[in-house]
């Protein structure tokens, strides 16, 4: 599977127009109108559900968020690719991912606003909350996808991470175990031009997927603007992961356009006119003109998309709102499996610092 790394593969160019390549084109026959409606449904909810958690954020509702901005290609169309037995393993920033995979808005929020450790139960969706220790979740999807293979189960994982965590170990290590044991796990590299403030070519001087044929993976570069590319090349990189072909390195090119957390101001290490040839490349305008060029998207689906993302976005902050502060004691629950003699000392010690505290203050 490994394509010309110079050119990634596309199937629809900026201006809408659709580009014939057989050899991906025969992964998405069964995407008609009805599908297509829907991946671009999917990239305006996306959208919208991020800029409402930017809003929430800088209203005090949320104390950090990570925007995706310019990425939802890239996740819609890779979540959408999926099985549902398959099981996804995010960074902080899949968004989009999450939704795709079923998790329902008004959980998005739940870590970020600080009252949990975590938003949802991902056995529940197969997708994980956030990983905030950045390149974590290589090796959690590689070690669950060869659990998973032992135990006779005919599926995939996926590891999301950005161009900055393939400087980290723990990227390199679940490469170099996937590679040695075959591992049916595919990584999703969303090469979005900068790790935090760092742009890419710092930190890489070839492309990145050339790191994967390092190791013995198959790569492939993908315009990660292009929903239907992304979600073509996520199809053959799943379906080898499932028949035992081992793993494969996507690296989907694509940009952050807005800060990388909104505590990030973009504007201190890159100037504004860099965003704007990737501006002419958004991933959502490109997918509206490429419907329109199809008489697939009129004014009635404008609007009732856009109507539908509104109501998502106004049930995730009625609900990020409402969301109440938990007892002191619940930072102790959940981190272990089981009770652990160890957390019932120190929630008990925890709850006598509390009571002298109390004391203290009468």
């Amino acid at each position: 599977m490994i394509d010309n790394l110079d050119y990634p593969v596309q199937l629809i160019q900026p201006n809408g127009a659709r580009v014939c390549r057989p050899e991906f084109d025969r992964l998405i026959t069964d995407i008609g109108p009805d599908e297509l409606l829907s991946l671009y449904r999917d990239l305006v909810v996306s959208r919208r559900i991020d800029t409402e958690a930017v809003a929430l954020q800088r209203q005090g509702e949320i104390g950090l968020w990570a925007p995706m901005l310019g990425q939802e290609a890239a996740q819609v169309g890779s979540a959408r690719a999926l099985a549902p037995d398959d099981f996804a393993f995010t960074s902080y920033r899949e968004h989009a991912v999450a939704y795709c995979r079923g998790v329902p808005p008004e959980l998005l929020t739940t870590m970020w606003r600080g009252i949990s450790h975590s938003g949802w139960d991902p056995e529940q969706v197969n997708v994980t909350n956030p990983a905030i220790v950045v390149g974590s979740q290589g090796l959690h999807a590689t070690g669950y996808a060869l659990g998973a293979h032992l135990d006779g189960a005919e599926i995939a994982t996926i590891a999301y991470f950005g161009d900055g965590a393939t400087s980290q170990g723990d990227i390199a290590e679940a490469m170099g175990f996937a590679a040695s044991f075959r591992v049916g796990v595919v990584f999703f590299c969303q090469n979005n031009q900068w790790a935090i403030s760092e742009p890419v070519s710092l930190q890489s001087r070839t492309p990145i997927s050339h790191r994967a044929i390092g190791y013995g993976i198959p790569a492939i570069r993908v315009d990660g603007n292009d929903v239907l590319a992304v979600l073509a090349v996520t199809r053959s990189a799943l379906n080898r992961a499932r028949e035992g072909s081992g793993p494969t390195f996507i690296e989907a090119i694509t940009c952050r356009m807005g800060p990388h957390t909104t505590s990030d101001d973009p504007s201190r290490y890159r100037a504004d006119t860099d965003m704007s040839e990737w501006r002419s490349r958004d991933p959502l305008e490109r997918m509206r003109l490429f419907l329109g060029r199809r008489d697939l998207l009129g004014e009635n689906e404008l609007s009732t998309i856009a109507a539908a993302a509104d109501d998502v976005a106004a049930g995730l902050r009625r609900a990020t709102i409402a969301l109440a502060d938990p007892p002191p004691s619940a930072l102790f629950d959940h981190v272990y499996a089981e009770a652990h003699p160890l957390i019932d000392v120190e929630r008990e010690e925890h709850r006598a610092y509390l009571r002298s505290m109390e004391g203290a203050s009468s």
